[in-house]
Parts: C-alpha cells; sequence; structure tokens
C-alpha cells in the first residue's frame, strides 16, 4: 500500500494535481466562508459564484508544530484532498484545510479521510 504523504506534493502518474489557492486575497476572501471544525483540521468552503474548478488551500501555522510538522500535516491534507475532495466537492467551490495543533499529523490517516468525508456532507446538505 501507498503511503498517505507524497514526497513534495506531487500529483501520482497520470493524475493532474488540484488547484490551490496561493494569493493572500484568496485566502482572506475565504474568512467569510462557511466553517467546520473536526478532529484533525478546519474545513472552510466557499462558492466562488462561478468557473468548473475545485480549488483548495492548505494552512499550517506555527501553531501546528515545528517546520517538520507543519510540512507532515500539509502532506497528509494534501492527500486527503486528493482522495476525498476529487469525488465529492463542487464545482465552482473554493476550500481551505487547516492544520489543528497535534491533531493533524497525529490522528490516524484513516481518521483524517472519514474526517473530511463527514464535513463535506455537512457543509453540502
Amino acid at each position: 500500500m501507498a503511503s498517505p504523504e507524497t514526497p513534495g506534493g506531487a500529483a501520482r502518474p497520470g493524475e493532474a494535481p488540484l488547484p490551490t489557492l496561493k494569493k493572500r486575497g484568496e485566502f482572506l476572501a475565504m474568512r467569510s466562508a462557511r466553517k467546520l471544525a473536526a478532529d484533525g483540521f478546519v474545513l472552510q468552503a466557499k462558492d466562488r459564484g462561478g468557473g468548473s474548478d475545485v480549488r483548495v488551500g492548505y494552512v499550517c501555522s506555527r501553531k501546528v508544530g515545528n517546520a517538520v510538522k507543519r510540512n507532515r500535516a500539509r502532506r497528509r491534507l494534501k492527500e486527503a484532498a486528493r482522495l476525498a475532495l476529487v469525488p465529492n466537492a463542487r464545482p465552482g467551490w473554493d476550500y481551505v484545510l487547516i492544520g489543528r495543533r497535534d491533531a493533524t499529523a497525529g490522528i490516524p490517516f484513516e481518521d483524517l479521510l472519514s474526517d473530511l468525508r463527514g464535513a463535506l456532507s455537512r457543509i453540502h446538505p
């Protein structure tokens, strides 16, 4: 079985990476988004009002831990998003996954994945 963490955040062969939010303004616009807290992360979701693509942003502040812990948490969030967001996300929506202290990098990956699927079903009833 492949590791849930892909080096460098690269997509697996034959898969396109998820478009990501990169600019500060895009993240600031998400402050008015729907929010849902799960055990391992906080999910923010907002309808852009157009477009067919799904965009994702990842946030892991220094509260998550040192650089090693933050990078591990971010890699886990990216892989969970690849597995859960692609089939369950709505076109034209932006999502931000925010890492939580001692939780994102520490909980079992299957729990993180099921939390994300559950959060998506609650955000989009």
